[in-house]
């Protein structure tokens, strides 16, 4: 009897533990996740914006008249030095092409001029001879004015025809040059670019445009040799060391930026991030359209680097750069982890750890940035979150950490 009791006992022990075995075979694993705690600490919200730089002041460089440049001498780059440097050479340009009507009638004015110089010539010789005619007037009206033969009124009135003739031969003379420059302003008025006597002397020079202010050649925006308008853009100047940041921020969100306020340039190209200061918001928006498609107001923010211009020395006009300007900050706020969060029933909510299984838990946050929410109720420190819970996360189920 002994036996079969101890062979029975044996038998409901062995179905017993293949019952367990089976139960906890069939039982579902505990789902894997990723764990933090919620702290205190500090948190700050910013705006994340891309920017530029850009040298505060550019000066741009005009050809002050119109005519032939030379090949620019500069390149960009260069320094230059207020009032000093040659930034462009203007020599007088070659005249234009002249149509058929108006070679013919400037040739007519050139014959024109040499028949009126002939004319002058003629008038010349003509007071020249009257002149020499009054003067041998003179000559007898003097000799018989010494012997009473003829009265002195006579002999002055031989004096006044010489005088006259004198005039007029020096007007005669005056109206002859007169006609010389006539036919040399005709003969001008009928060069063309493809007159031989139409080739311009360097050597005689004309104008030399030089800098306004030191600083780098930031553009060379005329470079080979060409004819200009004046006012055409020849080069931008400008000062390395005079460097801002420009960040087109939203107009929804420059509207919250505090003035001074702080900024970090990262994304520059060094190891580093850089210090920044808001110096001004301008007070103008505009409409740029987005990568999408989406009109957007937004408003210019111009920032200002505050540390030591080593750190910066290899930014220059015109870099990207990645900006965060502060818009809010505590250095003291219950923090939790971002991708703890999610929405359930129009509320924030996380999955808490507690004994190994998710408990669902709604919370109150405010301020957030792109790591981590300012925790108003609900949460505690050292309250452990579940981080990116999944699908199979659900309240009650068994967790466990990776």
């Amino acid at each position: 009897m002994a036996s079969n009791w101890i062979k029975k006992a044996v038998g409901l022990t062995v179905g017993a533990a293949a019952v367990v075995a089976v139960i906890y075979a069939l039982r579902p694993l505990p789902v894997p996740v990723d764990t933090a705690k919620v702290d205190r600490g500090a948190l700050s919200v910013t705006i994340d914006e891309e920017g530029k730089t850009r040298i505060r002041e550019v000066f741009e460089v005009s050809a002050p008249v119109a005519g032939k440049m030379l090949r620019s001498p500069l390149e960009v780059g260069d320094r230059v030095v207020a009032g000093k440097t040659v930034v462009a050479v203007i020599l007088p340009s070659s005249p234009a092409f002249l149509d058929v009507r108006s070679r013919r009638e400037l040739t007519a004015a050139v014959a024109a001029a040499a028949a009126a110089i002939e004319l002058a010539k003629a008038e010349v010789e003509k007071a020249r001879s009257e002149l020499r005619f009054s003067e041998s007037d003179l000559r007898r009206a003097l000799a018989l004015s010494r012997t009473s033969v003829i009265s002195e009124k006579a002999h002055e009135q031989a004096q006044l025809d010489v005088d006259s003739k004198k005039a007029l031969l020096a007007i005669a003379r005056a109206t002859l040059e007169l006609r010389r420059q006539e036919l040399n302003s005709a003969r001008a008025r009928l060069t063309g670019p493809e007159s031989p006597e139409n080739i311009t002397d360097s050597s005689g020079c004309c104008i030399e445009v030089r800098a306004p202010v030191s600083g780098q050649v930031l553009k060379v925006a005329a470079e080979s040799e060409r004819v200009l308008e004046t006012g055409t853009l020849l080069a931008e100047i400008g000062d390395p060391h005079d460097l801002e940041i420009l960040v087109e921020l939203l107009s929804t969100s420059a509207v919250r930026i505090a003035p001074d306020a702080t900024a970090v340039i990262e994304d520059w190209g060094g190891g580093y991030a850089l210090s920044a200061k808001v110096a001004t918001i301008e007070p103008r928006g505009f409409t740029k359209v987005s990568a999408l498609g989406v009109e957007e107001q937004r408003v210019n923010a111009i920032l200002k680097l505050t540390d030591p211009q080593d750190k910066w020395r290899a930014l220059g006009h015109g870099f990207r750069v990645f900006a965060r300007i502060e818009q809010w900050r505590n250095e003291d706020v219950l923090r939790v982890p971002l991708s703890a969060l999610f929405r359930q029933d129009n509320t924030w909510s996380v999955y808490r750890f507690i004994d190994g299984k998710a408990q669902l838990t709604a919370i109150e946050i405010d301020h957030r940035n792109a790591l981590a929410a300012e925790v108003t109720a609900g949460l505690k420190v050292d309250d452990e979150v579940i981080l990116y819970p999944s699908d199979r996360v659900e309240d009650g189920v068994r967790v466990d950490r990776r």
